[in-house]
This record gives structure tokens, C-alpha cells and sequence, in this order.
């Protein structure tokens, strides 16, 4: 991969790559990317040139989304599930196969998976990963509308459910929790697509309160994240709710407990349907996937970061 420089725009191109999540590896300073067509992960560089990670995909993997980097242990996550537009997809899968894989950060090598399929519901789709300091992943399931906890070893347990994340929400209607981030207090703060509401949960307890928004819900909240200054940057889109706009938001708390919140500042965004925000030592990037196109029954071969 080449030494590039990071511009505002950067452009990959890949055979139907539609990329949904992104992080940033330290190591190779570069963007890692999921798949919702192939399943796989890819390294992209500041040219937009891709390199593939992981390559062939335990076959209960049709879509792969949220993806977290863990430095400490040398581990990749990957958050899969099928929501029917992967190439993949089969009636048997759809909105069935669903959890996080582990891979070996350097080499793409898969060393476990751990199934998310947890409890009554019927459908499951494990999306985004959070991950604590001490290895522990917290996965978001929009579909069951849950988050789950998964130890370093892939024990995993409920650890709140959608009654409590987003009374009055129902299974079948719309997305759900989605976004989700450990906030260095020590407690989740999660995001539900289809009402737009912020919630905090206790790591311990399960515990759910919810955030007054003063500014109102944030509808088609996709995914956030961050910020140093305890600001939290929030992409939006309109890809299964038609009242989201493709957005970029920005929330300020108003005490350390995230009881409430307000919006401080709100941007247009240029390029449909952004699904992620990243920072990197080069900025905040945020990932437009083309994810339109294969709810449509299309593909496309190219993918956007641009820095805020």
C-alpha cells in the first residue's frame, strides 16, 4: 500500500465492497473497512487504495458492519449478520445468522465467532461493536432491538433489552439501537435509529436511563462518535427511515452523566446514506457506503470518507 496523504475526500474502489462500518488501525495507519456485499474486512490507505484482510468468510458470515480494532490483544472484530443483501443471503440466514468474529488483527486469520442470536425474538442482526478497555465488546442489535455483552473468551449475555433502550418500540417496525460507544466514565451511550433517542447504560447493572435530547431526537442516527472535548459527533441517514436526514450532528452533554444533552451544531452532509464517523490523527472521516444501492437490488463499486 502506498505512503499517501490523507485529503478531504478519499474514494476506494472495490467489486460491491459497500462498506457500513470503519475504524482506524495505529499500526498500519490506515482505515479498516466491513462489507455488507462480501462480508469480509479490507485496509484502505489515504489514496483509496484497498488491500484485502479478511478474505474468505466462515460461511454464517453473509454481512459484516460494525468493526473495532483491539491493539491491546491484536484482535479485529467484526459485528455480522444478513439482512438479505448480502451475496451470500439465503432464506435459511436472513435476519438468522447473527454475532461478532474475531480475527487476528495482523494476519486476518479468524479465531472465533460467537453467535447473537440471543434470546425469544425472531430476528437478530448484531451490528455495531464497543469495545472496553478490558477487551469486553458491547454488540448492538437494531433487529431485536438489544446489547449484548461478549468477555475476551466470547462468553456473551443480554445485557439490555428493547422494553428498556426504547419503550414503546416494535419488533418488525424499524431499525433499532444501533449506535453504541463506551464513554471513558465507564458507561454505554447508545443510539436508536428509528426514534432518535440517546440512552445511558450501566455496564454492570444493564441499567437504562434515557437522555432528555433538548434539541429533539436525532431520527435515522446511525452511528457515532467521541470526542476528546466530551462532545459526541452523530451521523444520520434517511436508509430505512424516510424522517432521517443525511446529516452530521454534534452533542454536548450537559453535566458528566449524560443525563441531557443538546445539539451545538448540525451539517448537511454531501454524499447520501453516511453510516460511520471515525477520528484519525488526519481528522474526523465519515464513510458513505453506497448502502442505497443493494436495497434496491444494485451495486456499486466505489465508497467515500470525507473529513468533517
Amino acid at each position: 500500500m502506498s505512503d499517501a496523504p490523507f485529503g478531504e475526500v478519499i474514494t476506494g474502489h472495490a467489486d460491491a465492497l459497500h462498506p457500513e462500518g470503519v475504524d482506524w488501525d495505529p499500526n498500519r495507519q490506515a482505515f479498516l473497512v466491513s462489507s455488507t456485499r462480501h462480508g469480509t474486512a479490507s485496509i484502505v490507505d489515504g489514496h483509496g487504495d484497498i488491500t484485502p484482510l479478511v478474505t474468505d468468510p466462515d460461511p454464517r458470515i453473509i454481512s459484516t458492519v460494525g468493526i473495532t480494532v483491539d491493539v491491546p490483544r491484536n484482535r479485529l472484530l467484526l459485528g455480522y449478520h444478513d439482512l438479505g443483501i448480502g451475496a451470500r443471503s439465503t432464506p435459511e440466514t436472513n435476519l438468522k445468522e447473527s454475532g461478532i468474529a474475531v480475527y487476528d488483527l495482523t494476519t486476518g486469520e479468524e479465531q472465533f465467532l460467537v453467535d447473537l442470536a440471543l434470546g425469544p425474538e425472531p430476528m437478530h442482526a448484531a451490528d455495531r461493536i464497543a469495545l472496553a478497555e478490558d477487551g469486553t465488546a458491547y454488540v448492538s442489535d437494531p433487529a431485536a432491538n438489544k446489547v449484548y455483552r461478549v468477555d475476551v473468551d466470547g462468553k456473551a449475555e443480554i445485557l439490555a433489552d428493547s422494553q428498556a433502550i426504547s419503550p414503546g418500540w416494535e419488533l418488525g417496525t424499524g431499525a433499532g439501537v444501533i449506535g453504541i460507544r463506551v464513554h471513558p466514565a465507564g458507561f454505554l451511550l447508545t443510539l436508536q435509529y428509528s426514534t432518535g433517542a440517546l440512552a445511558r447504560i450501566d455496564v454492570n447493572t444493564g441499567e437504562v436511563h434515557q437522555v432528555q435530547l433538548e434539541s429533539g431526537p436525532i431520527i435515522g442516527g446511525d452511528a457515532y462518535a467521541l470526542r476528546a472535548d466530551g462532545t459526541v459527533v452523530v451521523v444520520s441517514n434517511k436508509l430505512a427511515n424516510p424522517n432521517g436526514t443525511d446529516a452530521v450532528h454534534v452533542l454536548s452533554p450537559v453535566d458528566d452523566t449524560w443525563s441531557a444533552a443538546r445539539t451545538v451544531h448540525h451539517q448537511p452532509w454531501a454524499e447520501a446514506n453516511p453510516t460511520d464517523v471515525l477520528p484519525t490523527p488526519h481528522g474526523e472521516y465519515v464513510l458513505s457506503g453506497r448502502p442505497e444501492y443493494l436495497f434496491r437490488g444494485e451495486t456499486a463499486d466505489d465508497f467515500v470518507l470525507r473529513r468533517i
